[in-house]
């Protein structure tokens, strides 16, 4: 049996929800949803498919994003909800010989962009928001795997004692206040959308997600863009409602899988070959700016 799921936080917490309720004898396998998607993952039977979209030869699956809702039977759980770790604890309840309610709260809180300003501006004041920070790019298996295996044996405070955890906390807050100037310098406001291009960057930033919010308070959705791949063929792009001004009709999730992505109805992103960006990218902005309801009746 073995667990699959995506590398940001939420998929973090569902890996040490299911270690702990399930008889899994492998190594996390790590994956982008994208590549779900393309078929380009092996799934075999006896894997548990969490925060991913649906593959039919999965034994278990459990999953929140509302692009990602099926209408086949399938064994697991699917709700439109803040987080699928947060579906998973629900799920198995009876089953947690450790209490990882705060746990699952923090990652629902987490997920859902749930935060207060102080928050975003000063996320090193909030433990279980620091550490979801450390967890960014690409081919970090050893610490993904180390922050499973710390959050199953340790509170919170150990956690952040922990050598390299408390050494890539440091790393992030530095990494915030630069991240703060990139996005000034990158960004730029049209009507209610703030546009974030980091394809003029050899290598794009990584920083405060929810920053953004706070810097360009008019706006009511962020469009962050960037490369993808060293060799600039791919281009990532990511859009997310406002969580201090409420006023986006688009469903994100919805429109981007219309351009090969997918997510939540207030946050998502898509990847595509970077021929597609001239067409793709001024659609996606156009829809932004029009802000009209695009919702689909069927999918709750």
């Amino acid at each position: 049996m073995r667990i699959v799921t995506r590398p940001d936080f939420d998929g973090i917490v569902c890996a040490t929800l299911l270690y702990e309720t399930e008889d899994v004898t492998e190594p996390v396998y790590w994956v982008q949803p994208n590549d779900i998607q393309k078929g380009l993952v092996e799934i075999r039977n006896g894997d548990i498919l969490a925060n991913l979209p649906y593959d039919e030869r999965c034994s278990l699956w459990f999953d929140h994003h509302f692009t990602n809702k099926i209408n086949t039977p399938f064994k697991g759980a699917f709700k439109i909800a803040p987080s699928a770790a947060g579906i998973i604890f629900e799920h198995y309840k009876d089953r947690f010989k450790s209490d990882y309610g705060e746990l699952a709260r923090e990652t629902d809180k987490i997920d859902s962009a749930e935060l207060s300003v102080d928050e975003v501006l000063h996320p090193e004041n909030y433990p279980f928001l620091l550490l979801s920070m450390t967890i960014v790019g690409h081919n970090d298996d050893n610490y993904w795997n180390s922050v499973v295996d710390l959050l199953r044996k340790h509170r919170i405070g150990k956690i952040l004692d922990d050598p390299e955890v408390k050494q890539r906390c440091t790393a992030v807050i530095e990494q915030n206040k630069k991240y703060k100037k990139d996005l000034l310098k990158h960004t730029q406001v049209t009507g209610h959308v703030s546009v974030t291009d980091f394809r003029c960057l050899d290598k794009p930033p990584n920083g405060n997600r929810f920053l953004v919010y706070s810097l360009f308070p008019a706006s009511v959705v962020s469009v962050k863009i960037r490369y993808d791949d060293d060799n600039k063929t791919c281009v990532a792009v990511s859009v997310g409602h406002s969580i201090f001004n409420g006023n986006c009709n688009v469903n994100v999730g919805l429109m981007l899988s219309k351009f090969g992505g997918g997510g939540h109805r207030g946050a998502g992103s898509c990847r595509f070959p970077a021929g597609k960006a001239e067409e793709y990218i001024p659609n996606i902005l156009n829809i932004l700016i029009k802000n009209e309801i695009n919702e689909v009746s069927s999918i709750d």
